[in-house]
């Protein structure tokens, strides 16, 4: 009997560890990805308002190839810009439609990161609900306690 309850406790242990908190990263992780792309294109917004309020209609900038290594590049004509729209699409945009784009690309994003959000904190319930049921069941075996029971 004793030994059939310390292979359940075990059991419930990789669950939590293997499983549900592997699922949490990665929900975690899904959504700070999320947060980031609203980031970039909330910086496009400003960007574009920027050129907008100042009349600008060439200018010269500094753009990241990657890893922090940045080129000086110019624009001869900021009256359209490419917008990435998903899917490793980019669509040639004036700045009203990328202003437009931008804010219905936004609250889509937001959507999607609140839904992640929920997503994390049911894993966070059922890690909490399987560390519960694995206290009670050893309260009931009067066995040492399990090695893992924070959240």
């Amino acid at each position: 009997m004793e030994n059939d309850i310390q292979q359940k406790i075990v059991r419930y242990e990789k669950f939590v560890n293997e499983s549900l908190r592997k699922d949490l990263k990665d929900t975690l992780d899904a959504r700070d990805a999320v947060y980031d792309q609203i980031s970039e294109y909330l910086k496009l917004g400003k960007d574009i308002e920027v050129i907008k309020d100042n009349g600008l209609t060439e200018m010269k900038t500094q753009v990241d190839l990657g890893s922090n290594f940045y080129v000086q590049a110019k624009i001869p004509d900021t009256k359209h810009i490419f917008v990435n729209v998903g899917f490793g699409f980019h669509a040639q945009l004036t700045l009203d439609e990328a202003l437009a784009f931008i804010t219905q690309k936004e609250a889509f994003l937001q959507k999607k990161a609140e839904r992640l959000t929920e997503k994390a904190a049911q894993i966070r319930a059922h890690i909490k609900i399987v560390l519960e049921a694995m206290a009670e069941i050893m309260k009931l075996s009067k066995g040492p306690l399990p090695r893992n029971l924070e959240l």
